[in-house]
Parts: structure tokens; sequence; C-alpha cells
């Protein structure tokens, strides 16, 4: 069977998000899937980034990740986004990545992608779900085929029983607070495994 291609999209400020797309991608080469780990470019300036610490650090850190572009798109079958909450919609550095792939879209080339997202937050309610619920609704315009974790998998109770995706909120210490690498893991694997089915359908 044709391998699944899966492009593991993310933005991170303080590093949060990569750790989740980190465990994503450790979770999808499990699987046998091709995997590109890519992160979205940060568009914030320095003077933003250099008052926090945090910011700062994982700017510097992440710079050998290839930034995300319009090819990684294309290429997958499956996208996985990881993206933080901004007053409950997704970042800004995200929702200008994704607006600027109209070109794709008006080729036709993100119907029928599978996609799946997840977020973080500073806090427990800090519009995790809307965030999810926002970049799925732009999803709904390409065409794409949303792949929501649901109630699939114990590890989804475990992590806060968000059934969008999977969400955290940042600890003093600047990682998540709820324990998600499993939720994190089953949701890398779902998608992997419905994109799986549907092309072996497609091909059928």
């Amino acid at each position: 069977m044709e391998k699944v291609k899966l492009a593991i999209v993310y933005y991170s400020a303080t590093g949060i998000n990569y750790q989740l797309a980190q465990w994503a991608n450790e979770a999808a080469q499990e699987t046998g899937a091709e995997v590109r780990l890519v992160r979205i470019a940060e568009t914030a300036p320095d003077a933003a980034i250099d008052s926090n610490p945090a910011w700062r650090a994982n700017v510097d850190n992440t710079a050998h990740i290839p930034e995300a572009s319009s090819d990684d798109l294309d290429w997958a079958d499956a996208i996985l986004f990881s993206v933080p909450t901004r007053f409950g919609n997704m970042a800004a550095q995200a929702k200008n990545f994704i607006d600027r792939q109209g070109g794709l879209w008006a080729q036709g080339k993100l119907t029928n992608k599978t996609v799946s997202a997840m977020s973080s937050a500073q806090n427990p309610h800090g519009g995790q779900e809307a965030t999810i619920l926002s970049l799925y609704t732009s999803m709904f315009h390409w065409g794409a085929i949303v792949v929501a974790p649901g109630y699939t998998d114990g590890s989804v109770f475990k992590a806060g029983g968000n059934p969008y995706g999977t969400s955290v909120s940042q600890g003093a210490d600047g990682k998540p607070v709820e324990d998600v690498r499993d939720a994190v893991a089953h949701q890398a694997k779902r998608l992997i495994a419905v994109t799986a089915q549907l092309k072996a359908g497609a091909g059928a």
C-alpha cells in the first residue's frame, strides 16, 4: 500500500505547539507514514520577541525546522495543524499562512486533503476549542475532510476531553499542564489511518 504523506504544520511562540508537533511526528513515524514537520514563519517584530525570553529562545532553538510552504500542502495527503489561540482564534501567523493558500485553493489542490488540528492557550478554558473550530472553518472552504479525534480513544479523556482536537494549557514552567502525549499520538495515527482508508478506496 502506498504510504500516507503527512505534513505537520505548526506555529509556536514559546514552544508548546512545537512540542505537540514533535509528539505527533514521533507517532506518525511509527506508522510508517512519510512525514514533513514544518513551522509557520514568525512574523512578529524582534522587539516583541525579545520582550519574552521564552519566545526568543523558541525562535532561536527551532530555526533548523524548515518553514512551511504551499509546496508542503500540495505534497501532503493529510495535514495536521498545531497553533496557539489568540483571543479565541488562531494566531495571526497561522492565519496569514492559510490566507496565502489561495493559489492552491483556486486550482482545487486542497480538495479532499484530510486535516486535523491541535491548539494551546495559557488557561484551561482560554479558547482552544474555538481556535480549532476557526481553523476548521477555513478547511471547509478548502473542500478538505476534517478528521477530528472525537471520543475514539481513552487518551482523549485523559487529555481533557476535547473532541475537536488535542488542546492544552500552559503551566508556569512553560510546559503543557494536561497529560496529552497519548492523545496527540492517537490523533496523528487516526488521521493517518483514515487517510489510508480513503486512499485505498480511491484506488479500488
